[in-house]
């Protein structure tokens, strides 16, 4: 899905990170990716406030 320049946003902060190194959590089928297990932590707590992003 990603090649090795392409980057995702963190839905929760918005900043851009990695996805080969980057936390991530799946959701309705969709990966997401995160800057520090904080931000990860955040999205599954409330995975709708952040998805639409």
């Amino acid at each position: 899905m990603f090649g090795k320049s392409s980057k995702a946003i963190d839905p929760v902060c918005g900043m851009s990170v990695d996805p080969a190194t980057a936390s991530s959590v799946e959701h309705e089928g969709v990966q997401y990716y995160f800057c520090s297990p904080h931000c990860a932590k955040s999205f599954e707590a409330d995975p709708v406030k952040y998805a639409g992003k």
